[in-house]
């Protein structure tokens, strides 16, 4: 661990952030920096993930490996450096072409105090041979911390478009996924409830669904169907640069100052941020 990460409080932390994937649901937000990160939680969310969208938005590029692992890592560290609630850390597909470069990632990120990771199954060329996944996470799996560290499995077989059965094919590589150590699989781009439904029965672990990406099925909802862990990718990231962008088209039209309507005050900020 690096200097100043306190190994048992981590410990603690990775439990409580497990445990909540043993009960009947829970939404994990998705900060992009330190600030919506300490925003999201004096909200009260009990654990926080990062989201890699809304990590390259804010330095203004897209999302989709464009940014390295050493960047990704450094605003990682700052969102676990700012709450005392746990944090897992969207790592994209890994930042490496073999398993070990994989799980070198997750050690570091781990070194930050993460005490989770997601891990994606494609690359740039679609998904990965179901082999090389397997071995990607098992890797994973190895270089995480003795004792818990939550890992997050996910498969893009819905957005890969190969046009074979994707249901079929997320039931295989979540089935062999677990086997090699993932605690939740994680699903994006499914969107029809019944398909949702059935792939919380077939998965043997905790299902994770985005919500505001492709699909706008609310939490409960999706609880109901069987559905674990609700996260939001970047749609808070989304939100709060779509509102910059309409505050920013007001002030140019008509230098009006509607869009302070509702707004946090500097001195509420001030104390927040103070805490």
């Amino acid at each position: 661990m690096m200097a100043g990460v306190d190994t048992g409080a981590s410990n603690d932390q990775a439990a409580a952030l497990l445990a909540l994937h043993n009960g009947s649901g829970f939404v994990l937000p998705n900060a992009w920096d330190a600030g919506s990160a300490r925003i999201l939680e004096q909200v009260g969310f009990p654990a926080i993930a990062t989201t890699s969208a809304g990590i390259a938005w804010a330095l203004g590029v897209p999302d989709g490996g464009v940014l390295d692992r050493e960047t990704m890592l450094e605003h990682v560290g700052r969102i676990v450096a700012a709450v005392s609630v746990p944090v897992t850390a969207d790592l994209e597909a890994g930042y490496g072409d073999t398993p070990d470069e994989v799980g070198d990632t997750v050690a570091r990120a781990a070194a930050l105090g993460a005490v989770g990771a997601n891990l994606e199954d494609a690359g740039a060329d679609g998904l990965f041979d179901i082999d090389h996944a397997v071995a990607r996470v098992a890797a994973a799996r190895s270089a995480a911390p003795s004792g818990t560290f939550v890992l997050n499995a996910r498969t893009d077989t819905y957005f890969a478009g190969g046009g074979g059965d994707p249901f079929a094919e997320t039931v295989e590589r979540a089935v062999r996924y677990v086997a090699a150590g993932a605690d939740c699989v994680f699903v994006p781009g499914v969107v029809e409830e019944d398909t949702i439904r059935r792939l919380a029965e077939a998965i043997p672990g905790p299902l994770n669904v985005v919500a505001g990406l492709a699909n706008t099925i609310d939490a409960p909802t999706l609880f109901s169907l069987g559905v674990v862990r609700v996260s939001l990718g970047g749609s808070l990231a989304r939100a709060s640069l779509s509102l910059l962008e309409r505050a920013g088209q007001e002030l140019l039209a008509s230098g009006t100052l509607d869009f302070l309507d509702g707004a946090i005050a500097y001195a509420d900020l001030q104390r927040r941020f103070g805490e």
